[in-house]
């Protein structure tokens, strides 16, 4: 590959930015790779593992002449963090995110981005439970996708640059409005983490069964749900405290499908009941016919090992 920006800044080194880094480094993407964490262990860790060059205790050294600045840290940093390295951008450079929800993102951050600098926000639709440096690896965005919201005056030259950027971390680049993008991911992202921290939260308090046999006969379906829980609860946050507009709506819809899923087990509608699990298994279907999952026994994740 290309170095497509001499100097790359990733502003937090979770497992987004991990990953970031290692995609940069396994495709030759760029010249210098730079990177910003609060913690100093997290900077030790960084620079240890040889996802950046250089690594700084403030935002604003990280993003000095880099062409290609990455805001990967929680979105309810970005305002500050906007702030902070706002008089730092170099002109001409690119300011992109990697947060879930995007208009929440361009009021945070806009106010903050000088002129000549392309703000560009973005949505890698990558992930997994783990958290942290070591969680990264360059294969998460491959054959994923990757959603851009290009705001009215965004410059397209800097928009193709950076799906270019997208692409050569093997994504499958989408362009957006915020809005409309905000509205999609509370359906098929932010609804489901809720849904899943919510019957977690429900088994731990139901006082007729104990945790313990939580734990021991989670084979079922509540096993795949506590993975989704497993997910960074700052970030989660975050992400519903950004999105709430959608995520409402969202959650009104489906308390509106699930009282009619009620009605349908108290009147024993079993024709309803197999019409919606029937149209439901199609849906799966088709995301493991478009390549975004698996059709491998226990969802491809293999025998557990014995202890």
């Amino acid at each position: 590959m290309t170095v497509l920006f001499d100097r790359v800044a990733l502003i937090g080194i979770g497992l987004i930015g991990s990953s970031l880094a290692h995609a940069l480094r396994k495709q030759n993407l760029a010249g210098d790779i730079t990177g910003y964490a609060r913690s100093e262990a997290t900077r030790a860790r960084a620079l240890e593992l040889g996802l950046v060059d250089h690594i700084f205790p403030t935002a604003s050294e990280a993003v000095k002449d880099a062409d290609l600045v990455i805001l990967c840290s929680p979105v309810g940093t970005y305002g500050a963090l906007a702030q902070e390295i706002g008089p730092a951008l170099k002109t001409g450079a690119i300011l992109t995110d990697v947060g879930s929800v995007k208009g929440a993102v361009v009021k945070d951050v806009l106010p903050h981005v000088p002129k000549g600098v392309n703000f560009i926000p973005g949505h890698p639709i990558a992930g997994t439970e783990q958290s942290g440096p070591e969680s990264g690896f360059a294969e998460l965005f491959i054959n994923r996708w990757c959603i851009l919201t290009p705001l009215p005056d965004s410059d397209p030259g800097a928009v193709e640059r950076l799906g270019e950027f997208w692409r050569s971390c093997g994504s499958n680049v989408e362009i957006m409005t915020p809005e409309h993008h905000d509205l999609v991911l509370a359906i098929t992202s932010h609804l489901p983490h809720l849904i899943a921290y919510n019957i977690v939260s429900t088994a731990a308090d139901l006082e007729e069964v104990t945790s313990s046999e939580v734990i021991k006969y989670s084979a079922g379906g509540f096993r795949d749900f506590t993975r989704i829980a497993a997910s960074d609860p700052t970030m989660w946050r975050d992400v519903f405290l950004n999105n709430k507009d959608a995520v409402l709506e969202m959650l009104g819809r489906f308390s509106e499908d699930l009282s009619a899923l009620q009605r349908a087990i108290r009147w024993g509608d079993g024709e309803m009941l197999f019409d919606v699990f029937n149209r439901s298994r199609q849906i799966r279907r088709g995301i493991i016919a478009a390549g975004q999952d698996t059709a491998s026994p226990d969802f491809g994740r293999g025998a557990p090992k014995v202890q």
